[in-house]
Order: C-alpha cells, then structure tokens, then sequence
C-alpha cells in the first residue's frame, strides 16, 4: 500500500491523547509522518484536524490563516476538585458549597474578555524545559503564571441533576478546566470537569468530523475509508493562487525563482490541477517556502 497524505477531521473520542488519535489513523494511511492541529486533554473528544505524510507541512499555514477561535461544550460538578480537575485524576479537595443558578450566572460575564488565566498544572505548558504534567505526575510542585487569554462566550446551558453543562468560545491557549476551575472559586467553592467536547476547531465543524471508530471499521472491512482523506491543500482556500507551467513548476520544485505579476505574500502553487506547495511573492519573484 502507498503512502498517502492529506487532511483527515476526526471526531476524538474520549479517553485517547491526540497523538495516539493521529497515529491510529496515520497507520490506515500507511504514514509514518503525521501531526494534528491542536490537542485535545485525554478526557476530550471532538474536532481534531490530523494532518498526515507531506500534509504535515502545512500545518503552520492551515493555522495562520485560519480563525483563532475554537468551541468546547463542557459540563463540571460542583463540590470536589481533582489534582487534574477532571474526574480523571485523584480528589484533593471537597467543599459542601453548591453555588445557586443565579450565583454562577452572575460570575459568567467576570470570565469573558481577555483575561489572565493560570493553566493546569497538568497542562502542556513548557516549565524549564519539562512538561509541566510531567513534572505534576512525578509529584513535583508546579506553579505556573497566568497567562493572556480570550474567551469570546460563555454560557450556562443547563443544569441537569448535580450536572451543570457550559458552552464556551475562546481563543488558543485557553485551558477549559481553568475556566470550570475559576467558575467555582468566584462562587466560593470547587469543582471538577466531567465532560468535555469540542464543537468548532480553526473554523472546522464537528458536524463534518469522523468518528474514529466508524473510520477503523471501515478500515478493517475494506470499506472506502479514503474517502474522509482530505486533499494536502484543505483549509488553505483564503490564500491566492498561482498556477505554473510544466517548465516553471519544475524549476520552482528545485527552489528555483519564477517571476510573476502576482500581488506580494502567501501563495498556494499549482501546476494545473496538482497542488505543489506554498511559495510568497515579493516584488514580482515567486519564492518556494514548502513544496510539495
């Protein structure tokens, strides 16, 4: 089986690191290179853009020019909180202090904004060098300083048993459990995240997102699992083009220069149909910056 390279929005399940997600749909795929946009917390599912084969380079152009802006649901409980503050990790607090509808709604807007938030401490936030949950999983102290942050909406959409479900739309580095985390401190208590999904990633919508069990079935049933393989260029389509001939794409494989009278910046680079990389103009000369 041939390597092959593209795009693939999968729908994350819970209980699986996003690398072990992009790798099990890389294998189908017969990749050795892959990557995925974001991460997604072990606990999470939902939106994960995984890139693989020559895709992979793509991936800092695909977050460029795309929106910021990412959308969780989430639902805590209030009245213990966790080392990792979801129902993954171990109780090391409790409070009989359960916030009233009212009280929680009143704190929502203090959390909306750009706004300093401190991360987990089992986050993947680079303390000397080292992980900071690996420090936290080896029983090391990490103290980590907040951070600026954007979070565009946050809303309570329900309150189901002992249950409280939020929506939220923030911008990257935003850390979903600090948010249920700082909820029940503005009301005097704590609280633990038990579920969280991703709904909206850089634009990408979870309704056209694939679940990774149904792509494995399809996968171990000769069905046409390719047909979610997305092409190299997906999610590039705000960037202008600009087509070569046979001669020039040849010579600008090679990083060779092609005049052109094209407007200065990024540019996705076709010869015909066929997508070969993304080149930036200055002053009417076509540079290679990634080929295909």
């Amino acid at each position: 089986m041939l390597t092959e390279s593209g795009f693939v929005l999968l729908d994350k399940p819970s209980g699986m690191f996003s690398r072990r997600a992009a790798g099990t749909v890389a294998r189908m795929f017969n990749a050795h290179t892959f990557g995925h946009i974001g991460t997604l917390d072990e606990m999470a599912s939902g939106v994960l853009p995984i890139a693989i084969g020559a895709a992979t380079k793509m991936i800092p152009f695909v977050e460029e020019i795309r929106p910021s802006i990412k959308e969780y649901e989430f639902s805590l409980r209030f009245g213990f909180e966790t080392d990792t503050l979801d129902v993954l990790g171990h109780e090391i607090s409790h409070s009989d202090i359960i916030p009233t509808r009212e009280m929680v709604t009143n704190v929502l807007p203090r959390l909306i904004g750009d706004i300093e938030q401190i991360p987990p401490a089992y986050s993947a936030v680079h303390v000397g060098g080292r992980r900071a949950y690996d420090l936290a999983r080896r029983g090391r102290a990490v103290n980590l300083p907040p951070r600026h942050v954007h979070i565009d909406t946050l809303e309570l959409l329900g309150i189901d048993g002992d249950v409280w479900t939020f929506c939220t739309r923030c911008g990257r580095g935003t850390y979903v459990r600090a948010i249920a985390r700082d909820i029940a401190q503005m009301c005097g208590t704590v609280a633990t995240v038990t579920m969280i999904r991703r709904t909206q990633s850089i634009g990408f919508s979870i309704k056209n997102a694939v679940q990774l069990d149904f792509l494995e079935n399809l996968f171990n049933n000769g069905g046409d699992f390719r047909k979610y393989l997305e092409p190299i260029d997906f999610g590039l389509g705000d960037i202008p083009v600009q087509n070569l001939d046979g001669k020039s794409a040849g010579l600008y494989k090679n990083g060779g220069f092609i005049a052109t009278s094209g407007a200065n910046g990024l540019c996705r680079v076709y010869c015909g149909d066929k997508f070969i990389g993304i080149g930036y103009i200055v002053d009417g000369i076509l540079r290679p910056k990634r080929t295909i």
